[in-house]
């Protein structure tokens, strides 16, 4: 990614769109092959020494690496973007970039879906105990927690694909996008076959319609599928540090074996990929609100005050979702998962789930709805105030010896009804499903 997006990687995309530029207009007897010939093996000696020392002077970063070009081309070096205007060139090859970014980003993510399915598969029949608003609720499978993680991802991915299917280039339609200088050289007549080949050339669609820019309402929507793949990673990310917290413990990100977790107490083990990935997942989703006010404060038919913010929200953008997706996998990959904690506070917080499954059998029995449900009420507040005390949860035994319950129920069914472990509902299933709908997307990609 940082190779993408190296001033050297962009020079050699402009060079390239020069040299296409030359073989095309060549097909009119505006360039001889001579000229394209010498453009295509002189293109790959980027200097940026050179290009640099011209900027300075003339402080035009394009006409820069024109002259630049041009010094190492005595044939050709006058056709050099003949016809065009910086935009032509600068545009389409940031939507060439972000492409190939999206391209990393996409292989990316389709490696962490097979690590995903991976988890799931393995971890679709431990249960654990599930929160709402941070508080213990009813119980889960691991397997189905990690598909909520997976689907927020994989939707993001969608997004992404979206945005990577719909790019468009600015094409080579001239200062305002009204194609005036190629209708000069090459005919009117002659434009549409032109731009035809120009977006044969380089594979890559043209807006039909452009200013001096391409609608940079594209670069909006590219950044806001990022984004939306940063508040997933987010989301992940900060339940992996509420579940690494010491009162909960049941995971463990990895951590090496000579790794220290803090200068003043060694005895730390901080989630610093979880942080990291908060962190950089914060400052990737100010990127798209810069974008789009570059699309809405665009004036007419085009304003400088977009350049100096691109040259930073895009590569930082594509490299910062480039480091989530390589330490989300780092994560999921290799997270630790405690057993023993997972059934502790599964012990602690399950039966109290189960209090409704009594209250169904109970009035299958033939019990009065509203007592059931006080007596119920008062055996889980007293079991809650044995929690906090440090005590077992005492909810079981407590239902087992209410004749209330058991004369009706039997004994024998009351620690049946209160096994949590049977109210999973279908969450086993569904993630065993939504694994391979994980692979399959995959293997699409492939």
């Amino acid at each position: 990614m940082r190779a993408l997006w190296s001033e050297i990687h962009k020079r050699e995309l402009w060079r390239q769109l020069w040299v296409s530029l030359a073989r095309v207009e060549s097909g009119f007897g505006l360039v001889s092959d001579a000229q394209v010939a010498e453009l295509e093996a002189r293109a790959p000696f980027v200097d940026m020494e050179r290009s640099l020392a011209i900027e300075a002077e003339i402080r035009h970063d394009l006409m820069a690496e024109i002259r630049a070009f041009a010094e190492l081309c005595p044939l050709a070096g006058g056709v050099i973007h003949l016809g065009a205007t910086s935009m032509d060139i600068e545009d389409n090859a940031d939507t060439l970039r972000i492409r190939e970014s999206l391209d990393l980003v996409m292989a990316g993510l389709r490696e962490l879906l097979v690590i995903f399915a991976d988890r799931i598969e393995a971890l679709v029949d431990l249960p654990v105990m599930a929160f709402t608003h941070l508080q213990p609720a009813e119980p889960t499978s691991l397997g189905y927690r990690c598909s909520v993680w997976a689907q927020d991802i994989l939707i993001s991915f969608e997004q992404i694909e979206e945005a990577r299917a719909s790019l468009r280039g600015k094409g080579f339609k001239g200062a305002v996008g009204t194609s005036a200088s190629y209708a000069e050289l090459l005919g009117l007549k002659n434009l549409p076959a032109f731009e035809a080949a120009m977006s044969k050339e380089l594979g890559l669609e043209f807006f039909p319609v452009t200013t001096q820019t391409a609608s940079r309402l594209q670069e909006y929507r590219v950044l806001s599928a990022l984004s939306a793949l940063g508040a997933a990673l987010h989301k992940m990310a900060f339940d992996f540090r509420i579940l690494q917290s010491p009162p909960i413990g049941e995971f463990s990100e990895p951590f090496g074996r000579k790794q220290v977790g803090s200068s003043a107490m060694p005895f730390k083990r901080n989630p610093i990929e979880a942080e990291k990935i908060d962190s950089l997942a914060r400052l990737l989703s100010s990127y798209s609100q810069t974008a789009w006010s570059n699309a809405a404060l665009s004036l007419l038919e085009r304003t400088l005050d977009d350049s100096a913010n691109r040259r930073t929200i895009l590569p930082e953008a594509f490299l910062a979702s480039d480091e989530l997706i390589g330490t989300a996998k780092k994560i999921v990959e290799g997270f630790v998962v405690d057993e023993s904690a997972v059934k502790r506070t599964f012990a602690r917080y399950a039966p109290f789930a189960c209090t409704e499954r009594v209250l169904m059998a109970m009035a299958k029995a033939g019990a009065d709805r509203q007592e059931t449900h006080e007596r119920l009420r008062l055996h889980a507040l007293a079991s809650w105030e044995a929690i906090r005390r440090g005590e077992e949860n005492p909810l079981v035994a407590r239902m087992a010896s209410d004749e209330f319950f058991s004369d009706r129920l039997g004994a024998g069914q009351i620690p049946a009804l209160m096994d949590a472990r049977a109210y999973l509902g279908d969450s086993a299933a569904r993630a065993k499903r939504f694994a391979l709908v994980l692979r399959s997307k995959a293997a699409a990609l492939d």
